[in-house]
């Protein structure tokens, strides 16, 4: 066995150990990750007032920060997989999120064929109320229904918007 394999196993083990411990405190995986980014915040903080006079201490203080980040960012998806993070829900919340994002490109690309295309429901006002009103409600367990809802009315109006400018564009195409 090399040091090296050692020195790896070593840190495995203590990795191990903290993951284990911070499972075991039923902390949220996105309050590990948010540590992580306010550490790096502060790194970048420190990088940032680095100059001649005082670089070295700068730089050293910035790079142990950075070390402590490190940490969390390697301890957050651990985390998550310990303790079964709701694993299609991220996968839910994730789809949302595309679907949202294709609520407006396809406006954007039809409007840039045929002028307006202000059909289907999901606009923007009504993504942010349905996403207000599941997190004020969570309480009662409405977040998940809520994204349900926000998946398929927000997919429905992605292909009725495709459709629209399919319709209003046809005559367009070529015939070959």
């Amino acid at each position: 066995m090399t040091w090296t394999s050692a020195f790896g196993r070593g840190c495995g083990w203590l990795l191990d150990h903290i993951v284990h411990g911070l499972a075991l405190t039923r902390i949220s995986p996105n309050v590990l990750t948010f540590i992580g980014l306010v550490i790096n915040i502060v790194a970048a903080f420190l990088f940032g007032h680095a100059n001649a006079e005082n670089s070295g201490p700068m730089f050293f203080y910035a790079g142990l920060v950075i070390f402590g980040a490190g940490i969390f960012d390697m301890v957050d998806g651990r985390v998550a997989r310990r303790n079964n993070h709701r694993f299609r829900y991220v996968v839910l919340v994730a789809f949302v999120m595309v679907t949202s994002l294709m609520v407006s490109y396809t406006r954007a690309r039809a409007e840039a064929l045929i002028g307006q295309c202000k059909v289907g429901f999901m606009e923007r006002p009504e993504r942010i109320v349905l996403i207000l009103l599941g997190a004020l409600f969570n309480h009662w367990g409405v977040m998940a229904p809520v994204l349900w809802v926000l998946a398929a009315l927000s997919t429905i109006t992605v292909v009725h918007r495709i459709q629209y400018t399919y319709s209003k564009t046809k005559h367009l195409a070529p015939i070959g």
